[in-house]
């Protein structure tokens, strides 16, 4: 029979009740060694006996000294005694136990006690405080630590429907600040009923110390901008009231203080990381403090203006296997400091591209990296090139100036030339032989030293020379002391080494060649004229023996230079002339011809020349130096006036003309021809042409009697102009020739004569001469002519003459009789004798020249217009 544990437990009756109905529900069969299989359902956990069920006692007789076997590894049986805990177990559920005895004398068997445990939902806690940052809040720790604990196995309920709770675990944030019940129930199994507990949750809002923006700045920013810096504006959400602290820099003043000087720290500590915390107090101590970190970053620009990159070091391609490189930065004018950083470097080669990062140290100015010879597979030109430089624990505030950092990396290829070409052309003795290679080579441009030997009419070990390479094509040359006997003879390159990589290589190319004799002239002579520029210069060479044809080279050297000219010339009984290129003889002067080479046509080889150089004068061509000439037509020039001149210069009227141009002849508007001859050298210039324009100015016309004006009005010689037609300016002179220049305001003279000339501004040219003799005696008649009464020449200077106005104007013909009272006949005037001063002068009586104070009488002969003489008498006081 089973025995049930009744939940829960009760007082001491009950349990001495347990002990009788244990012992008389027990099963038993026939005797065994093990006892008796049986069961046991426990569902009163919490019950203390449930602490210690013997499981002996189940077994019925048994023998002891078997061993015990939790089967299901419940954790609950102590195997040497025999005792159940069942509080221990965590779960509920069904659990077996065997005991086995083998005592070596025939008694080996088991029996197996089956147990099962009933739900237990444990004691819960009165209050459960949760802080609302709690994301997994264990609901199994709401239960009294007290009371024993609670079973596993079983299943929360969210009684409010928070969709907070997944599992055990509360996620109070979810929740939300509040009161919340929650149920754990342990399912009924067998005769067990299923048992729950219920727990109340309170969640206290956990403080909020925001969400920090850190401020990351280069040093090159204008820090200025964050002088008075809030740190409140570096968080998001915040809970007001809380307090700031920092540790380094001094910035704040209180707890409460939030504002700082980013400038001011930079200028006092420099590049680095300055964190201010900002700290909430809980409203309630479930919840911790919590703090939040503005961080200040000041990073430090890196420039790596004027670096540079090497990389060590170019290498030949035997030798890819076995190379190391590294990477050698030099810092440029600002310092980069010491520490560690992250260089990121790109290697470029034809096929691939691959970027890579390392990290190493700046020291004192320089950082060295390895590079991974895998970078560098096959022959090629790498650019390693730095891309970036940061220094380990950056946060990328600045931009760092990185430039262009990069250096080639030379991978280069072994010469190979076995396959190559050689050419050797015949040669002449006393000349090097020059060696070509081409064709199937893997030579780049640039220098290489090549080893060969010779052998056969000249023979030598070990030779070492240069050879240059262009686009494939190589060439030395065999030096002429190497090979100085004529015949047949072989080079044979051993090695060739590339001077410009150290790339060497060996080599089995070989070639014949063939040396050849050279021509002789002992008797050669050179002959060149003397001439004028511009004309052939025929050189005349003799002496060249039995030579048919021959080639020149030769240069030019003083007023006229040109080197490596050749000329083949053909030779008749050893006599040759050929003409040298004008172009080449453009200057005048002393020129020396210098036969570099003279080379027999038929053989190709040069003769060995003692007499070969010949000077020889270019006489200049005289140089005239013209220009267009204008004269005035009147100034009647003559050829003497060209220019230039001089007994050294001949005009012409033409370009084809002989005759040549008298000095005296008159010049004409049209083209006139020059040329320079030299006396001495007899060289004559060419021809240059001179236009000649004679200008001619038109002479002035005088309108009809512009030459007439009355005095009266005291006309100019701006009044005679205004009676001039003109095209220019017209000036007015006292003589047709060498006359003085007249002022515009010169009053006009009674039968003078002018001459006018108009005068070009253009040309600077006058006309001819206009000629105008002037009449001041076309007035009008007045209706009474002014005659004075009387005069006083007595030296006061005050009316001192007898003289009638403007007569003259009026009546250019009269004359003036003046007679004293006894009829005597005392003057006689006109236009040219108008002012009687007092004097006796055409008288004839015997007086002492004075005339005398008194009466005299005058009359007046118009002799114009048939006006009759008029008769008057004047009174003279002294």
């Amino acid at each position: 029979m089973n025995l049930k544990i009744l939940l829960p437990s009760k007082q001491l009756f009950l349990l001495f009740l347990y002990i009788l109905v244990f012992f008389f529900s027990v099963t038993k069969t026939n005797a065994q060694c093990a006892g008796k299989d049986n069961s046991i359902t426990v569902c009163d956990i919490p019950n203390p006996s449930s602490k210690s069920i013997n499981l002996f006692n189940l077994l019925g007789a048994h023998t002891n000294g078997g061993i015990w076997k939790d089967n299901l590894k419940s954790g609950g049986l102590n195997l040497f005694t025999g005792i159940l805990n069942a509080q221990v177990i965590r779960t509920s559920g069904v659990y077996t136990y065997t005991y086995t005895v083998d005592n070596g004398s025939g008694c080996k068997d088991s029996a197996t006690i089956s147990v099962t445990i009933g739900a237990y939902s444990g004691i819960t806690s009165p209050n459960v405080s949760v802080c609302s940052d709690n994301l997994n809040f264990n609901l199994f720790h709401a239960f009294d630590g007290n009371y024993l604990n609670p079973q596993s196995g079983g299943k929360w309920i969210d009684n409010n429907n928070t969709n907070a709770l997944t599992g055990n675990l509360l996620n109070a944030e979810i929740a939300g600040v509040g009161s919340y019940s929650f149920t754990y129930t342990v399912p009924a199994i067998g005769t067990c009923p299923a048992q729950s507990s219920n727990t109340y949750v309170t969640i206290y809002p956990a403080p909020n110390p925001g969400i920090a923006a850190n401020l990351l700045l280069c040093n090159t920013d204008n820090l200025a901008l964050y002088s008075n810096l809030n740190l409140k504006d570096k968080l998001t959400g915040e809970d007001p009231n809380g307090t700031w602290a920092e540790s380094s820099t001094n910035e704040l003043s209180s707890r409460f203080d939030s504002i700082v000087d980013v400038q001011h720290i930079y200028n006092t500590f420099g590049a680095g990381v300055y964190n201010f915390s900002y700290s909430v107090l809980p409203t309630n101590p479930i919840c911790d403090i919590k703090t939040s970190v503005v961080s200040i970053i000041i990073e430090e620009l890196l420039d790596f203006t004027g670096a540079n990159l090497v990389i060590n070091s170019d290498i030949c391609e035997n030798e890819i296997g076995t190379a190391r490189y590294k990477a050698v930065l030099n810092q440029g004018s600002k310092e980069i400091p010491n520490g560690s950083y992250y260089v990121t470097y790109e290697i470029a080669g034809i096929s691939s591209t691959v970027t890579n990062t390392s990290v190493a140290d700046f020291s004192n100015g320089v950082l060295v990296f390895d590079i991974n010879r895998i970078y560098f597979p096959q022959v090629d030109n790498y650019n390693v090139s730095i891309k970036k430089v940061v220094k380990t624990g950056s946060f990328g505030a600045c931009n760092n100036i990185i430039g262009t950092l990069s250096d080639v990396l030379h991978v280069y290829p072994l010469p190979r030339i076995n396959n190559a070409t050689l050419a050797i052309d015949p040669v002449c003795k006393g000349f090097g032989a020059t060696v070509k290679i081409s064709g199937d080579t893997n030579l780049t441009d640039g220098n290489y030293s090549v080893v060969y030997d010779l052998s056969g009419s000249n023979s030598a070990v070990a030779q070492r020379t240069v050879c240059a390479v262009t686009n494939g094509f190589g060439s030395f040359i065999i030096p002429a002391n190497l090979i100085p006997k004529v015949g047949d003879c072989k080079i044979l390159n051993t090695n060739i080494t590339n001077l410009t990589t150290g790339c060497t290589n060996t080599s089995n190319l070989s070639k014949a060649f063939i040396i050849k004799a050279l021509p002789e002239v002992p008797n050669l002579t050179l002959d060149i004229k003397d001439v004028c520029q511009n004309q052939p210069i025929s050189v005349v060479l003799a002496g060249l023996g039995t030579l048919t044809n021959v080639i020149l080279n030769f240069n030019l050297t003083g007023s006229n230079s040109a080197t490596n000219q050749t000329v083949t010339v053909p030779v008749d009984k050893g006599n040759a002339n050929f003409t040298i290129p004008a172009v080449l003889l453009a200057n005048a002067g002393i020129t020396a011809f210098v036969i570099n080479d003279l080379i027999d046509n038929a053989k190709g080889c040069a003769a060995i020349i003692s007499n070969g150089t010949k000077s020889f004068t270019i006489n200049a061509i005289p140089n005239v130096i013209v220009s267009n000439l204008n004269f005035c037509k009147n100034e009647n020039k003559t050829v003497a006036n060209l220019l230039p001149n001089g007994s050294k210069f001949q005009w012409f009227d033409s370009l084809t003309s002989t005759t040549i141009l008298g000095s005296s002849t008159l010049l004409a508007s049209k083209n006139y021809y020059v040329k320079e001859v030299n006396a001495t050298t007899g060289c004559e210039s060419g021809r240059a042409v001179v236009n000649v324009t004679l200008n001619e100015v038109q002479t002035p016309i005088l309108i009809q009697d512009g030459q007439n004006f009355c005095g009266l009005d005291k006309p100019t010689l701006q009044s005679l102009t205004a009676n001039t037609l003109t095209n220019g300016t017209i000036t007015w002179f006292d003589a047709a020739a060498n006359g003085a220049k007249l002022p515009p305001t010169e009053l006009l003279k009674e039968g003078f004569t002018y001459y006018g000339f108009d005068f070009s501004n253009t040309t600077n040219c006058y006309s001819n001469a206009l000629a105008v003799t002037v009449s001041l005696t076309n007035c009008i008649l007045p209706n009474k002519l002014f005659i004075p009464d009387g005069f006083s020449p007595n030296g006061d200077t005050v009316n001192e003459t007898f003289k009638i106005p403007n007569i003259e104007f009026l009546f250019p013909d009269y004359s003036l009789e003046i007679y004293n009272r006894y009829g005597n006949l005392m003057y006689t005037g006109n236009k040219n004798k108008p002012n009687w001063d007092g004097k006796n002068s055409d008288s004839k009586i015997a007086i002492d020249g004075f005339a005398p104070n008194g009466i005299y009488f005058y009359i007046i002969n118009y002799n114009k217009d048939n006006k009759s003489p008029e008769q008057g008498r004047l009174y003279l006081n002294r």
